[in-house]
């Protein structure tokens, strides 16, 4: 969980602004049933829910409707509006776009704006050959295909901010800019909503110290249709009163869902996003030819700085592929050579040595090679997910990724500690590369985060190059088809729950509650291939109903692990909130403005605790 920057005023509360469908627009229904039903056909599967009444398909119904949906184009296309608003739009792409000085001022990139300052003087910047597009504007569409191409666009980004907001979530600010410009209103940083990371320990400090760790709340937790509620006590629980916190809401979701469907299949909107990134990236090209050698010129000026000591960061790269081939061999012939006679599998109850496991493998570590340990992902693997998943079996055995590349073991993920500690000596040593390693969370027990937890403390897997994300895996169907859980919502609830549990007592999970520290977010993992047979609407079932063996869509996973996001990382501020005048009255401070609260509250986020007050930050 993140805090935020934003407006901390206790009187306005974050909530999740809720739709129902009939105030959804109609061409959109419209387009999204088609969508569906176009879906229905070729899953072939009547018993799959639509997000809306798909009536059975009539050839005449269709045949008239082409018909007047052509009658009614060429109408528009000759009637005098439709050629004025052509004339006006061609004469406004005549107008070379130029940018607003502010914008260019205020930008998110630290690029300084030439000759503004003694230490960027104009000289400095390279002149560059310049490209300018002039006349009338070829998209490949009509002007009002263009117009509600644009639109369609306009709001889908609007939905991305939206959500990016509500979770406290990185937002372009670039993008914001046009979005405020686009509603005639000046943007402002203050509006700006950005993640608040815990901060690397400073050098001498102990990265895995659990002092200051707050007090507990004492906060009811209840998952409720998937979402985990927070409750001040027993008795707000009892009357069912949960914390005035942005709970999501389905209908809304569905909706906002079936806008971007609707985009998505749209032909018009096809073709402008396909021409106009063709368009962008021949520009890009023409840029490079014009101009390669001045660039060349410039890079060769710099000092320090080439492709090898640029800061270098890695955000897709799982934590038991994070060694080279060699690397991983290397430690595997190591392990062997110096702890053949230690115990490292127990199966049927049976104890057995690393000499005993590659025995029964009939190998020699001395003769494995590069190709034969088998574990790189090549063109044979592309679309095609089982070939994937079997690399992470070092020379087909899982026995092998069950002792080296597991951290719930019976060496209790030792190994695979040691070859992450090795691999973040490396990036330390290098000064310049850092990485954002995947974890797994399954979701089969409660358990998992507290041994995972433990894990990385026992073995201090810490560097200031690694933060750690939590990959998700879809596959509910195989814990359900073994039994293991009675519904999505029990999946859910291991997933979820020790999160806000750590976060309201973390006194009672300290280990996690460091952790926590570290993860810097979620990510949800399987084969994209598989496709549902369920379509995801807000006629779906509630987590607690979904007990059949299939399998939940992707959207159906989103919408959860989103709306428990959302939930997890506004809980901090809302106990900030609630405790505000405390702080002021037990301290004796004195506010003399907002911005000095807001600087108070942020300390009180990352750990300094006033009287009688507890803050937890994960």
């Amino acid at each position: 969980a993140k805090n935020p920057k934003s407006n901390l005023s206790p009187e306005i509360p974050r909530l999740f602004k809720k739709m129902s469908m009939n105030d959804a627009d109609e061409r959109v229904r419209l387009m999204a049933e088609k969508v569906y039903a176009s879906a229905l056909k070729k899953e072939d599967n009547k018993d799959a829910l639509s997000l809306f009444t798909v009536p059975e398909d009539c050839p005449i119904g269709l045949h008239e409707d082409r018909e007047r949906a052509l009658q009614k184009e060429l109408a528009e296309e000759q009637s005098e509006k439709s050629v004025k608003r052509r004339k006006n739009f061609l004469q406004k792409r005549s107008v070379s776009l130029q940018l607003p000085d502010d914008w260019i001022r205020s930008a998110a990139s630290p690029v300084p704006t030439p000759g503004t300052s003694d230490l960027f003087p104009l000289e400095l910047f390279p002149e560059f050959q310049r490209v300018t597009i002039s006349g009338d504007y070829c998209a490949g569409i009509t002007v009002g295909e263009y117009e509600k191409a644009a639109k369609d666009l306009l709001h889908a980004l609007r939905i991305r901010e939206k959500y990016s907001k509500l979770a406290y979530h990185r937002f372009p600010r670039t993008a914001a800019r046009f979005l405020r410009d686009a509603d005639n209103v000046k943007w402002s940083e203050e509006d700006e909503v950005l993640p608040n990371i815990w901060p690397s320990p400073q050098e001498g400090e102990d990265p895995f110290s659990m002092e200051g760790i707050p007090e507990n709340l004492n906060f009811e937790l209840k998952m409720k249709d998937g979402i985990v509620h927070v409750y001040t006590d027993a008795e707000a629980l009892k009357q069912d009163r949960p914390l005035n916190l942005p709970y999501p809401d389905l209908e809304t979701f569905a909706i906002d869902l079936s806008h971007v469907l609707a985009m998505i299949a749209d032909g018009p909107t096809k073709t402008y996003c396909h021409r106009r990134l063709k368009f962008l990236a021949s520009k890009f090209y023409l840029h490079e030819m014009l101009n390669e050698m001045a660039e060349l010129k410039e890079l060769k000026s710099v000092p320090h700085r080439d492709f090898y000591n640029v800061r270098k960061v890695d955000t897709h790269i799982h934590a038991a592929a994070c060694m080279n081939q060699k690397h991983l061999l290397k430690f595997i012939q190591t392990t062997y050579h110096t702890e053949a006679d230690r115990v490292v599998l127990e199966k049927g109850g049976q104890k057995i040595t690393l000499k005993q496991v590659f025995d029964n493998l009939h190998m020699d570590p001395y003769d494995l090679t590069v190709d034969s340990l088998d574990v790189h992902a090549g063109r044979q693997t592309f679309h095609r997910f089982d070939k994937f998943n079997s690399k992470y079996n070092p020379v087909g055995a899982s026995e092998l990724r069950e002792i080296y590349l597991k951290t719930d073991n019976y060496i209790k993920g030792e190994y695979f500690a040691r070859l992450i500690k090795e691999v973040a000596a490396e990036l330390e040593e290098s000064t310049y590369q850092f990485t954002e390693p995947r974890l797994s969370i399954y979701g089969r027990s409660a358990s998992e985060w507290e041994s995972l937890a433990t894990w990385f403390i026992q073995h201090k897997v810490h560097s200031p190059n690694m933060r750690w994300m939590i990959q998700v895996p879809r596959i509910y169907d195989i814990f359900r088809s073994k039994k293991l859980i009675p519904n999505f919502a029990k999946m859910l609830e291991n997933i979820f729950l020790p999160l806000f549990e750590a976060t309201v007592n973390p006194q009672k999970h300290k280990s996690l509650q460091l952790f926590l520290k570290y993860v810097t977010g979620f990510d949800s993992v399987d084969d994209e291939s598989k496709h549902s047979d369920h379509m995801f609407s807000y006629k779906s079932p509630k987590p607690e109903e979904w007990t059949t063996d299939d399998n939940p869509p992707y959207t159906y996973y989103l919408f959860h692990m989103y709306a428990n996001i959302m939930v997890l990382n506004n809980l901090p501020l809302k106990v900030i909130r609630s405790n505000t005048f405390q702080v002021c009255v037990e301290t004796s401070l004195t506010f003399e403005s907002s911005t000095c609260l807001k600087k108070c509250l942020r300390f009180l986020t990352k750990g300094i605790v006033f009287s009688h007050l507890s803050i937890t930050s994960t």
